[in-house]
Formats: structure tokens, C-alpha cells, sequence
């Protein structure tokens, strides 16, 4: 079997800057509260008419289509991870083909909210490991503001999520020892109601019901999140799973050069942190800039840690998320 490596990475965020003191004009917050909680200072939410989930995604995918030297034709496989897509049918994959004129090469939606970009690496990884693709596009990309509840009483939740996109392009190892070489999933789906939104779907009711009734109090289109129960959750299945990926390739948390956790919350980050031992160089935050982007907030991160020179070649990076679902993964990556 073959190994898969990342050979070009992008991202793209608007340009709109929305900071916590923006937010306390429209809602009773204010920058004090919100930094203490999650270490947020500000986000980008996108203006209207200019950005969809879609569009973010191939502005980052050009990049690391650029970044990697290769003509967009040579990509043979398109994952693309959100919860936020154009459409409730069909996903963003088709429309990045579409949009980046490639030719009729397959296309799958991952809809593992923040462990998504795990899981689409992952995905990724075990087509070019049997060889079946060579080149693979991963990206994950979230418009989270237009579906937020931007009021007081949505409060809890809306000043921690922001938009942005992130993008990876896979290809294929000869080397064994370089690139992907492992990956870790898991799910425990007894929690689902902890953290999501249940509507508009079709468990509860009819769509002709919905429209009918235009509840404007109806917050089931709301995000919901259990703050507290999905920390404690969070800060295990982070240690575990990304010690469960050191210790199937024989490793120790000294021997990690660069950890890139899933930007839920600075105070999870700051918490696997102290677990591991690791020093404020072997771990890359970025929500303080971007909030919580979900599947985009990986590859966001590890592009700019990346761009910044904080990742060189034959270091050892570890991705690790947990959200909705629960679901969490990691991946062991020897650059």
C-alpha cells in the first residue's frame, strides 16, 4: 500500500471583521465575558451576496491547487466537510466540480460538523493508500453566521462561531514513513441532542407544517449546545484518541512538534495542552482570530502554522477534533 501526504494547503476567511465589542451592540455580551469563556476575540462573518460555503471552498482549494504545483485536472477525488451547505440538497462537492471546471471525477459530503476535515482526510487517505486515487482534494468550509441566532438569547452560542474555509491537497507516498500514517474516528451517537440543530429536518415534521406554522419563536433552527457537559466530553476524547494515535506508530506526547487542535474553545486547547506537557510551540491556536469555524477550523489553522514556518519538513503534526455527534478522530502525520 501506498502513504498519502498534504502537498498544498489554503484558506480563505471574508473579510469582514466582527469583534466581541461589535456583538455587544446587538446582544447583552460583552468582550470581557466572551474572551473568559472561550478566549475569542473576534471572527469573520461574511457580507451579504458575497460568500457561500461553496465559494469559500474553491477560493481555499485554488490556493492549494497553486501551493502544490499541480493542474486542477490531476485532482481525482473531491471530499468536501460541513454542516452548513448551499443547498439541504445537493452537497457542496458536486459544486466545487462544477465551479472549478474539473472533469466528472467523484464527489462525497462529509457531515461530521467539527471532526468532519479529520474525517475527510481519513476518507481521503484510504482511497490513495489502495491505491485507487492519486490525487485527492479535502476541504472544509462553514457560513455559520446567516443561521445564528444573533440575539441575547442565542448568546451562548453565537459569539463563538465564525465563517472561513481550509483546503488540502493529498497525493500519493512511496515513502512509508512520510506523510499520513495513521488515523483514528470514533462517534458516540447517545449524545447527538447535546449539540445540534434539529431543524428543518425530517424527524419531527412535515415541511408543508413548517411553513405553515412560521413560529418565529421556534429555536429548533437554532444551534444548541450543552456548554458544559460537551467541555467535559471533549477534554477526554481529545486526550484519548490522540494518545490512541501516538500509540499505535509508537510514540510519546515529547515526540509531537506541532499539535493542531480543533478550534472549539481556547480553554480545551490550553487544558490538552497542560495534559500533554506540550509548550506554546508545539500547539497552534488561531480562535482567538476566527472562532469556532467547525470543519474549516483545522485546515485554517494548519495552513497558517504552515505559512508561518511553524511546521518543517520531517516534523511530526497531530490533528485532533471532537463535536457534534459526538464525534472525535485524529491523524498522525509525519510531514
Amino acid at each position: 500500500m501506498y502513504n498519502s501526504k498534504i502537498v498544498g494547503l489554503g484558506y480563505y476567511v471574508p473579510d469582514q471583521i466582527v469583534t466581541n465589542d461589535d456583538l455587544s451592540k446587538i446582544m447583552d455580551t460583552n468582550d470581557a465575558w466572551i474572551q473568559e469563556r472561550t478566549g475569542i476575540r473576534e471572527r469573520r462573518h461574511v457580507r451579504a451576496g458575497e460568500d457561500t460555503t461553496t465559494s469559500m471552498g474553491v477560493k481555499a482549494a485554488r490556493l492549494a491547487i497553486e501551493r502544490a504545483g499541480i493542474d486542477k485536472d490531476e485532482i481525482e477525488f473531491i471530499v468536501f466537510a460541513t454542516l452548513s451547505p448551499d443547498y439541504y440538497f445537493p452537497g457542496p462537492g458536486v459544486l466545487v466540480q462544477r465551479d472549478l471546471e474539473l472533469p466528472t471525477v467523484g464527489a462525497v459530503d462529509i457531515r461530521n460538523q467539527c471532526s468532519g476535515f479529520v474525517y475527510g482526510l481519513s476518507l481521503a487517505d484510504q482511497y490513495i493508500k489502495t491505491g485507487m486515487y492519486k490525487t485527492v482534494l479535502v476541504i472544509g468550509s462553514e457560513l455559520h453566521s446567516r443561521g445564528l441566532d444573533m440575539t441575547t438569547r442565542g448568546r451562548g452560542v453565537s459569539v463563538i462561531f465564525g465563517d472561513g474555509a481550509g483546503a488540502a491537497i493529498l497525493s500519493r507516498e512511496e515513502n512509508p514513513e512520510k506523510g499520513i500514517l495513521s488515523s483514528h474516528l470514533h462517534s458516540e451517537g447517545q449524545h447527538a441532542e447535546e449539540l445540534s440543530v434539529i431543524a428543518p429536518g425530517m424527524g419531527t415534521r412535515w415541511v408543508t407544517d413548517i411553513l405553515k406554522d412560521n413560529d418565529p419563536d421556534d429555536v429548533s433552527y437554532y444551534p444548541y449546545m450543552n456548554g458544559q457537559f460537551v467541555f467535559k466530553n471533549a477534554v477526554v476524547r481529545f486526550s484519548e484518541v490522540i494518545m490512541e494515535g501516538l500509540k499505535k506508530n509508537n510514540l510519546q506526547p515529547s515526540d509531537i512538534d506541532m499539535l493542531i487542535p480543533h478550534q472549539a474553545n481556547l480553554r480545551i486547547s490550553q487544558f490538552i495542552q497542560k495534559k500533554f506537557g506540550l509548550s506554546d510551540e508545539q500547539v497552534f491556536n488561531n480562535i482567538m482570530y476566527y472562532g469556532n469555524t467547525t470543519a474549516a477550523s483545522i485546515p485554517i489553522a494548519l495552513t497558517e502554522a504552515w505559512e508561518k514556518g511553524k511546521i518543517r519538513e520531517g516534523d511530526l503534526v497531530v490533528l485532533a477534533a471532537f463535536g457534534s455527534g459526538f464525534t472525535w478522530g485524529s491523524v498522525i502525520i509525519r510531514w
